[in-house]
């Protein structure tokens, strides 16, 4: 080997250096236009109508509102996040594949979604299990509170949540994706009070790795809670859909199904509907 070549090998920076967090994220967590079709249709069954204005809570890079404000030419959204850092990237990352119209549809606030005010809005939702960040009954009523407050007469709050007895357990998960792995970490469970501690971390084909690129320090909620909070907070009815099986490929699919009672799996996904 020539030394020339022997100097480039060495100075070759690991994937994990070029590697961007945040694309990480939105490649291995988030699936926008499948949670939108979800809320799209299920809006359309309970309320006869067409959602026209949505808003995202604890909204990170935003990419549910960029989806929504592509779907349709009177669709509006309202992406909000007391954190302008992911905000600010998703804007520099996604702006650019709207058009004028779709531009001028999407709005962003850097607010705290306890207090945020807006418009009456057909759907708001908070998902990737954000508002567990909530781990005070009273703060969580709140926000449900909140919530009640700037949706429409008619208008469905959206929510999801995890469970099941491999919830409570410390473990790591492996996902393999397109160059690099994809590892969620229950690093921390307290079963007194419900507080868990998460990590996800990405590894690379070099063996470099992104420790704890992003980090939950939250509480476990069951749905139960949830619903008796959403219930207090003046909400007329809540129902659960339930991912469904997929038999064929043994996974969980990406649909849900209505439901008033489940199998106590080890893991599950779940919706909640919270109608105003």
């Amino acid at each position: 080997m020539k030394k020339s070549e022997t100097s480039k090998k060495s100075k070759k920076r690991p994937l994990s250096e070029m590697a961007d967090k945040n694309d990480l994220y939105e490649r291995s967590v988030q699936c926008a236009e499948s949670e939108i079709g979800f809320i799209d249709r299920h809006y359309e069954i309970l309320r006869k109508r067409k959602a026209k204005k949505l808003r995202e809570d604890f909204c990170g890079s935003a990419l549910v509102s960029f989806e929504w404000v592509a779907r349709r030419k009177d669709n509006e959204s309202i992406a909000v996040d007391i954190d302008p850092e992911v905000m600010n990237w998703g804007i520099s990352t996604h702006m650019g594949s709207l058009n004028r119209s779709q531009k001028n549809r999407i709005q962003f606030l850097e607010e705290d979604v306890i207090k945020v005010r807006t418009a009456p809005q057909d759907v708001i939702l908070a998902t990737n299990f954000s508002y567990w960040c909530f781990k005070e009954r009273r703060t969580l009523l709140s926000y449900f509170e909140n919530v009640r407050k700037s949706l429409a007469t008619d208008g469905v709050f959206f929510v999801d949540c995890y469970g099941g007895y491999e919830a409570y357990r410390l473990l790591e998960e492996k996902t393999e994706h397109e160059g690099f792995t994809y590892i969620w970490d229950q690093a921390d469970f307290n079963p007194i009070n419900n507080h868990q501690l998460c990590y996800i971390h990405f590894s690379f084909p070099d063996g470099s790795r992104i420790e704890r690129a992003f980090s939950y320090n939250w509480r476990l909620w069951t749905i139960g809670e949830i619903r008796e909070l959403m219930s207090e907070a003046g909400f007329s009815q809540s129902l659960v859909f339930w991912q469904d099986w997929d038999e064929s490929e043994e996974a969980e699919s990406g649909e849900f199904t209505m439901v008033e009672k489940a199998e106590p799996d080890a893991g599950w996904i779940a919706y909640v509907a919270a109608l105003r």
